[in-house]
């Protein structure tokens, strides 16, 4: 029985590894390919959305304004003044988002500049990622349709 131990633990910690590995592997390949990245994401929410160019009288049915948030970024000592333009899939998803959109959105957007600091506001590419997010988050919200796109109208920060 003492020759047959050592053998026995080998074999039992060789199978444990290939187990490990296996699955490692398994999940790499084969699992949730969920990106974190928020751009990446609103890309794949809105990637089986069919858009079609849209003509001024129909653009102007399925877009939204949300205008005048005022609020603190993560630096307290920054206010933001931003206003949006959306512009969703149909005109159910627009009239869903009009109900909604000083109870539920105004406070989506909100929290997310509430954790933005000075430093990702200053150029397009945080303006971007705000974007993406909020995209991600809306449509999360929703019900009926797809918010397509968001359009930063007026943008100013200021120390308070």
């Amino acid at each position: 029985m003492r020759r047959l131990l050592p053998w026995l633990v080998s074999l039992l910690l060789a199978i444990t590894l290939i187990v490990v590995v296996t699955f490692y592997f398994w999940n790499n390949m084969f699992g949730d390919k969920k990106s974190a990245d928020p751009e990446q994401a609103a890309k794949e929410a809105t990637s089986n959305v069919q858009v079609e160019p849209r003509s001024a009288d129909e653009l102007v049915k399925v877009t939204s304004e949300l205008t005048d948030i005022k609020t603190n970024l993560a630096d307290t000592d920054y206010v933001v003044q931003i206003s949006f333009s959306f512009e969703f899939d149909d005109e159910k998803a627009k009239e869903e988002f009009d109900k909604i959109k000083e109870n539920k959105i105004r406070p989506i957007i909100n929290r997310a500049l509430w954790v933005m600091t000075p430093d990702d506001m200053n150029g397009t590419k945080g303006k971007d990622q705000l974007t993406a997010g909020l995209i991600n988050t809306i449509n999360k919200a929703m019900t009926d349709g797809k918010l397509l796109q968001i359009n930063i109208k007026d943008f100013i920060m200021m120390t308070v």
